[in-house]
């Protein structure tokens, strides 16, 4: 059985999340940093993967 892409559960979650994050984020009480904050998130994310892909693809080179 093949394993789905992560793109796949990426997609999953933004669907689901989005609408609820849109909301929070132009709330206009909201304090002005929670876009910052999401960004943030989405780039730390996004090194941690990258780091995991090189250290396992180094790993397995002979």
């Amino acid at each position: 059985m093949n394993k789905p892409s992560p793109l796949v559960y990426l997609a999953l979650v933004a669907y689901i999340c989005a609408p609820t994050l849109i909301g929070w984020v132009m709330d206009p009480h909201g304090e002005w940093y929670r876009p910052f904050g999401i960004w943030l998130l989405i780039v730390a994310v996004a090194f941690l993967v990258q780091r995991y892909k090189k250290k396992r693809t180094q790993g397995s080179k002979p």
